[in-house]
């Protein structure tokens, strides 16, 4: 697994980068399809010392955990542990998603004629994230989706005043999706 590691007004000591190292690398004994890490460590007024950890994983789920300690090391396990806890959560609703396919292969259907499918109407929501829209040009909005990791980022445009969405394809280009009013 790839750990990169950001601090923000505080020194990077070796000592800090090994804890860093060993505590995010025991995740992958609860998950083991962790592609990559970003942990960001941060101090703020001296007492209010923050970890975030991001795990981008090969079935494309992102696990983002953070605390803030009185105590670098401490906010650094805390957040690893709550981690370790998204990523045992989501291990297990994979099992149980494989197990339920296992069993409705096994039931004899009947014709696909007399049944009629309806739509998935309850929709769930595992995480609902709040992110500060910030008015940038299509090539700021790409350098920071790469910066961070992700595979899509939503903006502001600088020229539109509108709201804009690019994200990465498979081909490594990127794509942007701009708003138009339907007529």
């Amino acid at each position: 697994m790839d750990i990169k590691i950001t601090a923000k007004n505080i020194k990077l000591t070796p000592a800090i980068k090994d804890f860093i190292n060993t505590r995010v690398g025991k995740i992958e004994n609860f998950f083991d399809n962790i592609v990559s890490a970003q942990v960001l460590i941060s101090v703020e007024k001296k007492i209010h010392q923050k970890a975030e950890i991001i795990l981008h994983t090969g079935a494309k789920t992102t696990i983002n955990a953070s605390a803030v300690e009185s105590n670098l090391y401490k906010a650094i396990d805390a957040a690893a542990v709550k981690a370790e806890a998204q990523a045992k959560k989501i291990k297990n609703k994979a099992k149980a998603r494989k197990t339920t396919k296992k069993s409705v292969k096994m039931v004899e259907m009947e014709p696909f004629t007399d049944t009629v499918l309806l739509p998935q109407t309850d929709v769930k929501f595992s995480v609902i994230k709040q992110v500060e829209v910030l008015p940038m040009n299509p090539e700021d909005a790409a350098y920071e989706m790469e910066r961070l990791g992700y595979s899509f980022w939503i903006f502001l445009d600088e020229d539109s005043k509108q709201i804009n969405l690019i994200f990465k394809r498979l081909d490594g280009t990127f794509g942007l999706i701009k708003p138009i009013k339907k007529k």
